[in-house]
Parts: C-alpha cells; structure tokens; sequence
C-alpha cells in the first residue's frame, strides 16, 4: 500500500444469498483513496454504492477481497481492535442524520469519544468547540426535534469530527435536505476538506453533487466500477474506463 492511500479496496467482492439467488451487490471493484482527497462514490439506486459505502467505511467485510485501512488489512482484525480502528479513523454522517432524540446536540456528539476514553469534561470541551464550528454554539442544549433538518445535519457533521478522525464518510448527506441547506452542508463538507485536511468520501446518486465539489469520482454500475474520473487543473478526466 502506497504512503499516501488511506483506504484501498483491491478486487472487492460483496455478496449475498437470498433463498436460492445470490445477489452480487458489489461484484469486483478496486478503489483507492488518497489522504486529503475528496472522493464522490456514485451511482443509480442497486448500482451497489450503498455497499461498496459499507465496505469502504470498514461497517462490513467483503466475500472475497482485501480491505485495508491505513495500512491494515481489516478483514483479519477482531470486531473489537476493527471498531477501536474505525472510532478513531473515520467519522461518519447519514442520510438520515441518526441522532439520538433524547440527547441534547452537546451530548450526541459527546457519544463517539465516549467509546474511545475521553474524559468528560475534555469530552464537553471538545463538543461544545466542534458545534462552534457548525456555527451551532447557541443550540448545544437543544435536542434534535427542537432543530431544523439542516441544523440536525450540523450536528451529524460535528459528531462525525468528534474523534478527529482522517477520514469523514458521508452517506447521501444532502438527501433529506432543501436545496438550499444542502449547499450550506456542502460548504462545511468542502472546508473541512480544505482547511481542516480531511479526507471526504461521499455516497451520492447526484452528479451535480459529484461533479462540483469532488475531485476523484467512481462511477459505479451493477456492483462494478465503470469508470474513474479526475478533476486535473479544472477540467474532468477519465483516468479509468
């Protein structure tokens, strides 16, 4: 594995058996992402983004394949040493948002550091600066019912950097949003990219969303990938076909 990949899926196979059928969600695909890059998973529904998100997020092990993590070979680590890798390496943000409706914005994104140790007031601390940064520091008492649906996203985004990790994951993030606060939750997404170092990588069935904020986009067709594109000096090109 190359010094600067961060994740690497080299011939990744996902499937699954259904009565007699075997469904073949992800059937071969190769994917490599480098530290800092903001990487686009598209595709139409059942083109095995979805998955592929998964397995990329270290959430599930492949049929057949290699999946390595910084380095590591996941798919031979223990689900403990797997979810104490995962906690520290990768935040993660829903389509959905997945808050907890009885912890206030503070407390949600307390939870993941939680899990690694952190101590509670350094866990308040750290909640409290991250929800500035969302420009959310006048709702950390608020539970999520009394947030707007951008305002709960903020959140997700904030909980999602909890842990500091290298790598933000983000499942159709804009989905159940207007477009209005969509593009708001794409800004923070592109600075904490840019400014921040983070790696992004973001599950999308919209091109427009791939195509103006990311950098590396993987085409995904019937559990395949059809195609890799590059955004080089400005301009779109297919490095594979």
């Amino acid at each position: 594995m190359a010094p600067d990949l961060l994740i690497e899926l080299d011939n990744v196979k996902k499937h699954y058996e259904m009565g007699e059928e075997v469904v073949k969600a992800v059937d071969g695909i190769s994917i490599k992402i480098e530290k800092g890059d903001f990487v686009a998973i598209m595709g139409p529904s059942g083109s095995g983004k979805s998955t592929a998100m998964n397995l990329v997020g270290s959430l599930d092990l492949a049929t057949e394949g290699d999946i390595y993590l910084d380095g590591k070979d996941i798919e031979h680590l223990g689900e403990s040493e797997l979810a104490q890798v995962r906690g520290k390496k990768i935040g993660f943000i829903f389509q959905s948002f997945n808050l907890i409706n009885n912890l206030t914005a503070k407390e949600n994104v307390m939870l993941p550091m939680l899990f690694q140790g952190m101590d509670k007031s350094d866990r308040e601390d750290r909640a409290e600066k991250l929800l500035r940064l969302v420009e959310l520091g006048d709702r950390v008492d608020h539970y999520p019912n009394q947030l707007s649906g951008g305002q709960q996203q903020r959140v997700a985004i904030a909980r999602s950097l909890a842990n500091d990790p290298e790598v933000i994951l983000a499942d159709e993030p804009t989905g159940n949003l207007d477009t209005k606060t969509g593009n708001t939750v794409m800004e923070f997404l592109e600075k904490m990219n840019k400014k921040e170092g983070k790696t992004i990588i973001m599950v999308t069935h919209d091109p427009d969303k791939a195509l103006n904020h990311a950098r590396t986009v993987y085409w995904l067709v019937d559990g395949k990938v059809d195609k890799v594109t590059k955004k080089v000096n400005g301009k779109w090109k297919t490095v594979k076909s």
